[in-house]
């Protein structure tokens, strides 16, 4: 059996970082929580510390996430598509929006449904994703604002996802000024600039964010502790929070070169092997987890004796050197996991969730200032 564990202990204690650090800047903030694949387990966990506002750019996620919590603002952090336009509005409190015909079906479901529904107006900032023109922005403007029971709170944009364009301050004091130009000339308030996400983080500390940046979306530095801008970690963070354990099913002592004719594999690769290994053998293991599963070249193994040969479709093979550790069959093997492994892991049925509320006692300390 192979299982991917959250430490909620852990996740916890970033999310109280992150808060502390936004709470300094004045700026909100709400988690992107679609890493998580709407699984209720890990959802309910989440929201025992964080239910003031979660994104998500799945309707079923955020399905999920009403089911638990009604009164938890849910947000759809993608251009919806048109035809979605009634389930957004029962199931989003907000969505983030860049056509005309789509914010006019929202509107038009807003009204049947007695709502109000909430807009981000995303603006294109280089990344080439998604976002209107800025020379388009105060004409979209005007159109919006006559559509009824739509209310626009944010302007935002999207950085760092497609092309890997980094934010940086010139960008978001244009951003800034692009939200005072639509507020003067349409004689109106937009309570929100939604400029900030994991990549943006750096950047407060080096004390580069315009004041007026005032909402961030985070995911993947709520999980992983990473610094997606320099492609580091934020110290003071925890990086583990999630670990994936297989089970070994098959050991033995074998070659460390294949016999045959090579072709392609199953994933079109055709492996490479140092003909300096031929005629040495290894321990090698297989564990129940494979390409179906997970990335397996976004996992590390734990244990620094351990290898990652390869994956097929159910099972991954490892190089235990000379099994110093004395695994057998039925014993586990831990690994680290990029956000990648994790987003394959948690779409995967065939992998368990589970929570780990336990904490190593050198650690207890840390997690005792933010109780």
């Amino acid at each position: 059996m192979s299982y991917i564990t959250l430490n909620s202990n852990k996740l916890k204690y970033n999310y109280h970082y992150l808060d502390q650090l936004f709470a300094e800047h004045h700026i909100e903030w709400a988690v992107v929580a679609k890493l998580l694949c709407g699984n209720e387990k890990f959802l309910e966990c989440l929201l025992e510390f964080s239910d003031k506002e979660i994104c998500d750019s799945r309707l079923t996620n955020l399905k999920h996430i009403k089911k638990i919590s009604p009164e938890t603002q849910t947000v759809y952090i993608k251009p919806p598509a048109k035809r979605l336009a009634k389930s957004i509005v029962k199931y989003a409190d907000v969505s983030f929006n860049s056509e005309i015909e789509t914010i006019k079906a929202l509107s038009k479901e807003a009204v049947l449904q007695n709502k109000t529904h909430k807009i981000v107006i995303m603006v294109e900032m280089g990344e080439l994703r998604e976002g209107i023109m800025v020379r388009d922005l105060s004409r979209f403007f005007g159109k919006v604002k006559k559509f009824p029971n739509i209310d626009v709170v944010g302007i935002g944009t999207n950085l760092n996802c497609l092309n890997g364009i980094l934010p940086d301050e010139k960008k978001l004091m244009k951003l800034h000024s692009f939200k005072e130009i639509i507020e003067e000339s349409h004689q109106t308030r937009i309570p929100f600039i939604s400029a900030g996400s994991s990549v943006t983080i750096p950047l407060i500390f080096q004390n580069k964010i315009h004041s007026g940046i005032n909402h961030f979306r985070i995911g993947e530095s709520l999980f992983f502790g990473t610094d997606v801008y320099n492609d580091s970690t934020i110290s003071g963070m925890y990086q583990d929070v999630f670990k994936l354990t297989a089970e070994i099913i098959e050991i033995a002592q074998k070659p460390m070169i294949p016999a045959g004719d090579a072709g392609t594999n199953l994933t079109g690769e055709t492996p490479q092997h140092d003909i300096a290994k031929k005629g040495k053998t290894s321990v090698r293991a297989i564990v129940d987890v494979g390409v179906l599963d997970i990335d397996h070249k976004h996992i590390e193994p734990m244990a620094q004796d351990v290898k990652i040969i390869g994956a097929s479709s159910d099972m991954m093979i490892l190089d235990l050197s000379d099994n110093l550790n004395n695994l057998k069959v039925g014993d586990t093997v831990d690994f680290s996991m990029s956000y990648l492994a994790v987003l394959r892991a948690m779409n995967s049925e065939y992998v368990d969730k589970l929570i780990d509320h336990k904490i190593h006692p050198a650690e207890l300390k840390i997690l005792e200032n933010i109780n």
